[in-house]
């Protein structure tokens, strides 16, 4: 029997009971109610996060398409890099993480920040390039603190390569990563922060055909990050293979004679027939391999400094005084017009006065009575004069355009300058007063408001050598659409075809001739035998006004030389001009022609190539001094006007180097 007491302590202990069963019993059903929302109602949404956990997508970049020269030579490929990126999705603290990534990598830990900073509205799980390029050395350091760096990732993508370096650089352009400036532009339309893209030349004309497309691999990653196997695979798609119209024997050859003599300038050599480029270069140049691999601040600047201008295009973008190389148009233009034959002709007894002011010769003490072959051959100024004293400034104009030396030449590269050649529209136009009959004495030779780019002078070479059809220089042969072999791009049509009499043409063909091939021809030096090399030097004056910075040596006021040609003279197959940058005269551009057309010769006949042998000069032609020409007043148009341009007119300085 229980006592009061006992039946009490029993009572408590059944009460403690139901309340801790109830408590179980609420427990287990609110247990059960958040596994039913957990494994029921939110089952995608927390799959989906489980998922992201453990899976993940690494992006692999498209190689580039390779390009080759025209007879499948490799001129610029790709190879293998490593960039180190950083994904934020699985970071917890950046400040820390780039803290040490800095640390491990000798990367500036702010310059990380920014390029994270910069990507900031992309998807959280998309890794952002913070060392493009890294050393062996950076790799092992971020592989070996794995740890103490969660969200940092290795990856391999492909990178430009140049294997010559700068050989042809101004021409092949150079590629680096978009700017933001361009992500809105159309031609870069569905493109994201962080791609590879062409800047200049041939990269940035033909973008859209060397990119390619992305792949991705799908891979199962541990807590720590580590990759465990992969679970599928997105090949990216190369891009298309191009080939140029180059011919690399000839860029080398004309590279290495310019740099034999330690020379600045440009020069261009074209197939006359189609317009295909063979060869082109502008002097100094740069590696556009710094750019491929993150070009540091402090070489980007020393390039924009550097006096040489080795970023200039001089090719394209450089406008220069063409000189006794425009005398070709006006002998064109004057046979055309019946202004002149073939056989007029001009005593010279070294300086004419026209308008009451004296224009010297090229020879100081005149070169007698000479017709227009001879004038040609010896590149006589006042013949000259005199044929423009009888001509209009619109006429020489109009040849002038016809023949390729007005405006753009429309060759497939990015910032082309236009020459120009004056007009008394244009006289109105840009200077707001009429063109002064005076003025002309001056154009007559290349000097005077007469401002052409080299690219323009082989055009119009091109022009002559075949007869009067106005090509179109271009720099893609053919392209290999998705490795099904190669698809020729046809060639532009001719702009016009300039009806010149044969006899006539034949009449400057000769005196273009006896340039290399005659006793007195300023260029005989560099002559060619067997292959009748035909071309007209000529010398641009350098004008500046600053005579204390003449003085102090800060510039250099030595004559330009020029050396248009083409060969053979018959059927001409090659065709082009040199330009020397301060090269004093045309005859010292003429060597680097002929070595040039020799070894484009020696290939289609299979012999040896050619070494280049600079002129052992004992009896020297004439130096053809540009001539004393007075400006007449109210000209505003410089004799020569070189077209400072770094670059391309639109190109974008390159992103800050993440590898310093």
């Amino acid at each position: 029997m229980l006592t009061p007491g006992a039946f009490e302590d029993r009572q408590s202990l059944l009460t403690r009971l139901t309340v801790l069963k109830a408590v179980v019993i609420v427990g287990f059903s609110v247990l059960a109610v958040a596994f039913w929302l957990l494994q029921v109602v939110q089952h995608s949404f927390y799959a989906e996060w489980a998922d992201n956990n453990y899976l993940r997508t690494i992006p692999l970049r498209a190689p580039r398409g390779v390009l080759f020269d025209r007879n499948g030579r490799v001129l610029v490929q790709n190879r293998d890099s490593y960039t180190i990126a950083i994904v934020r999705e699985r970071l917890t603290n950046l400040d820390a993480v780039a803290g040490v990534l800095a640390t491990a990598t000798g990367v500036d830990e702010q310059a990380i920040r920014e390029v994270v900073q910069r990507h900031r509205r992309e998807a959280s799980f998309r890794p952002i390039p913070v060392i493009e390029h890294a050393t062996f050395s950076q790799v092992a350091a971020v592989r070996a603190r794995q740890l103490e760096l969660p969200g940092v990732d290795v990856l391999r993508v492909p990178a430009r390569a140049y294997p010559d370096g700068g050989l042809a650089a101004h021409l092949f352009g150079y590629v680096s990563e978009i700017q933001d400036a361009q992500l809105d532009r159309p031609e870069y339309a569905g493109l994201e922060a962080g791609a590879i893209v062409g800047q200049t030349g041939v990269e940035r004309v033909y973008n859209a055909n060397l990119m390619g497309a992305d792949g991705k691999r799908n891979v199962i990653v541990n807590s720590l990050g580590r990759e465990i196997r992969e679970i599928g695979i997105e090949s990216p798609t190369d891009g298309k293979r191009l080939q140029l119209t180059i011919d690399y024997d000839l860029q080398r050859a004309v590279e290495e004679a310019f740099h034999a003599n330690h020379f600045a300038g440009a020069a261009a050599f074209l197939d006359p027939r189609t317009g295909e480029v063979l060869a082109m270069t502008s002097l100094p140049s740069y590696d556009p391999n710094d750019f491929a691999v993150g070009i540091q601040s402090r070489k980007w600047a020393d390039l924009n400094k550097d006096p040489l201008k080795p970023l200039e295009n001089r090719v394209m973008r450089g406008r220069y005084s063409p000189g006794s190389t425009f005398k070709i148009v006006m002998s064109i233009a004057a046979l055309s017009e019946g202004i002149i034959t073939p056989d007029f002709k001009v005593f010279c007894p070294g300086a004419k006065t026209f308008y009451g002011r004296p224009f010297q010769c090229s020879r100081k003490g005149g070169h007698g009575l000479v017709d227009l072959r001879h004038a040609i051959e010896q590149s006589c100024n006042v013949y000259f004069y005199t044929v423009g004293d009888m001509m209009k400034i619109d006429t020489i104009h109009a040849y002038a355009e016809k023949l390729g030396l007005v405006g753009e030449t429309g060759i497939d590269l990015p910032g082309e300058n236009s020459s120009l050649v004056p007009s008394t529209e244009w006289s109105q136009r840009v200077r707001k007063q009429p063109w002064y009959p005076g003025e002309t004495i001056s154009v007559s030779i290349g000097q005077g408001a007469v401002a052409v780019t080299p690219l323009g002078l082989a055009t119009m070479i091109s022009t002559v050598a075949n007869g009067g059809t106005l090509v179109t220089p271009h720099v893609v042969k053919a392209i290999d659409e998705n490795g099904q072999g190669w698809v020729p791009v046809p060639a532009p049509q001719p702009k016009s075809v300039i009806p010149i009499k044969p006899d006539l043409l034949q009449a400057v063909k000769e005196g273009l001739w006896l340039v290399v091939n005659g006793e007195r021809g300023t260029a005989r030096l560099s002559k060619l035998p067997g292959k009748d090399l035909s071309g007209k030097t000529g010398t641009a004056q350098v004008i500046s006004l600053d005579g204390a910075r003449v003085a102090a040596g800060k510039i250099d006021v030595r004559d330009h030389g020029f050396f248009v040609f083409f060969a053979p003279r018959d059927n001409p197959q090659i065709a082009g001009v040199v330009f020397v940058e301060h090269g004093l005269h045309g005859s010292t551009a003429a060597p680097i022609a002929k070595y040039v057309v020799d070894t484009f010769f020696a290939k289609q006949e299979g012999r040896p190539l050619p070494v280049f042998q600079p002129p052992v000069v004992v009896a020297p032609p004439a130096p053809e001094p540009p001539a004393v020409a007075p400006r007449i007043s109210g000209t505003t148009e410089p004799r020569n006007s070189r077209t400072p341009a770094p670059g391309n007119p639109g190109t974008p300085e390159p992103r800050n180097p993440r590898n310093r």
